[in-house]
């Protein structure tokens, strides 16, 4: 059984909380950019890697706030918890963060260009 920290809560049992999959996906800001596997990429594909993992999880018995978590989902150790908008703290955190795949998709990339862009 998982304990986990709600970052709005506390630490509560994991049956209070749903897991939404793999966190830090964004809409790619130039969709229309997109081939259609590209943007298939975006839509339909997940990574499910063995250990270390980012996910969003749900607080849905409490206070129904999204939340992400860095978890080996090897072991179930749970690294951190962090809101939804910010990224990792920790060391085993931002180095998920870093070596996550969608960092180097076209859609991620577009995302990053469209926003280093100075107007």
């Amino acid at each position: 059984m998982l304990n986990i920290d709600c970052p709005y809560c506390g630490l509560r049992n994991e049956t209070e909380f749903s897991c939404g999959g793999e966190a830090h996906i964004t809409r790619p800001v130039s969709n229309n950019l997109l081939s259609k596997k590209e943007w298939s990429e975006y839509l339909f594909s997940r990574h499910n890697p063995k250990g270390v993992f980012l996910e969003r999880w749900v607080h849905t018995s409490g206070c129904r706030k999204w939340f992400n978590i860095v978890r080996n989902t090897m072991t179930n150790e749970i690294y951190e918890t962090y809101k939804i908008g910010t990224k990792p703290k920790s060391l085993t955190g931002k180095e998920a963060y870093k070596n996550n795949w969608r960092r180097h998709t076209k859609a991620e990339t577009n995302k990053v260009e469209k926003n280093n862009v100075k107007k």
